[in-house]
C-alpha cells in the first residue's frame, strides 16, 4: 500500500518560532547567493549574446547560399533556443525596476490563459476558472507578474501531460489577494519540496530550472509571497500572495 504525502513551503514566510534567527540567517545566505548568481549570470549571458550575434550572421549567410541548408535550420532552431535561456538569465539575473500599477488580476489571468490555449486544447486539459476575489486589483508590474503566471502555467501543464483539470483560482484572506494555479499531474516528490525554488533545479529533461526562481523573485519585489501545496500522485497548487488595493 502507498502512502501519499502532503507539504507546503513557502517562499520568504518566517513565521514567530524559536528559530527565526536560523531562518534569518539561511534567507540571507540566500539572497547573497542570488546576488553573486546574478553578477555571474548577467556577466556570462552578455558574453554569450555577443557569440551568438556572430553566430547567427554566419548562419544566414549560410542559408542566403542554399550550402547545407538542412543543417543551417538545425543550427538556426538551437541558436534560438540558447538565446531564449540567455534572455531568462538576464531576466532573472537583473531585472528591470517594477512598473507598478493597477491591475486587474482576473484580465490578467484571462490573457495568460488565452496565450496557452493551443497547449491546452492540444493536450485536451480541462480548464477551470475559479474567481472569487473582490475587488480583484493589485499594485503591480502587470509584465512581470504576467510573467510569473505563465510560468506556473506552462509549469502546471507540463506536468499533467494528455488530459487531467487545470484550475485558475483566486480569493480574498486577510487582505492578501491569492492567486492559485492548480494541476492534477503527479505531484512533487517529498525530496524535491526543498528544492523546487532553487534556481537551476528542475526534474525535466530539459528544463532550465528558472520559473519557479523568477517566479519567486517577482513575488517578492511585490512585497508579496509564493506557497506550494501538492500531494504525491493527486497534483500541486502554487499560489501567489499579493497585497491587495
Amino acid at each position: 500500500m502507498s502512502s501519499s504525502t502532503s507539504e507546503k513551503a513557502t517562499g520568504n514566510t518566517l513565521g514567530n518560532s524559536p528559530g527565526v534567527s536560523a531562518q534569518v540567517q539561511q534567507n540571507l545566505q540566500r539572497l547573497d547567493r542570488l546576488a553573486n548568481l546574478g553578477l555571474f549570470s548577467a556577466s556570462v549571458a552578455h558574453e554569450i549574446k555577443n557569440g551568438l550575434v556572430a553566430i547567427n550572421t554566419f548562419c544566414e549567410v549560410m542559408l542566403e547560399k542554399e550550402e547545407n541548408r538542412e543543417m543551417g535550420d538545425v543550427v538556426r532552431r538551437e541558436l534560438k533556443r540558447i538565446d531564449g535561456l540567455v534572455t531568462q538569465l538576464l531576466r532573472f539575473a537583473a531585472p528591470k525596476p517594477t512598473a507598478a500599477a493597477q491591475v486587474n488580476v482576473h484580465t490578467l489571468l484571462d490573457h495568460s490563459l488565452r496565450l496557452l490555449d493551443h497547449q491546452i486544447n492540444g493536450r485536451m486539459i480541462t480548464l477551470r476558472r475559479d474567481y472569487r476575489a473582490v475587488p480583484e486589483l493589485v499594485h503591480a508590474d502587470e509584465s512581470r507578474l504576467q510573467q510569473a503566471f505563465m510560468n506556473l502555467l506552462l509549469n502546471a501543464i507540463e506536468a499533467m501531460g494528455n488530459g487531467g483539470e487545470l484550475t485558475a483560482a483566486t480569493e480574498t484572506v486577510d487582505g492578501k489577494l491569492r492567486i492559485s494555479i492548480s494541476d492534477t499531474g503527479g505531484g512533487i516528490a517529498p525530496e524535491n519540496f526543498t528544492h523546487i525554488f532553487e534556481t537551476f533545479f528542475t526534474t525535466k529533461k530539459h528544463g532550465t530550472g528558472l520559473g519557479l526562481a523568477i517566479s519567486q523573485r517577482v513575488a517578492e519585489e511585490h512585497q508579496g509571497a509564493i506557497e506550494v501545496k501538492s500531494e504525491l500522485g493527486r497534483g500541486a497548487t502554487f499560489i501567489i500572495v499579493l497585497p491587495q488595493v
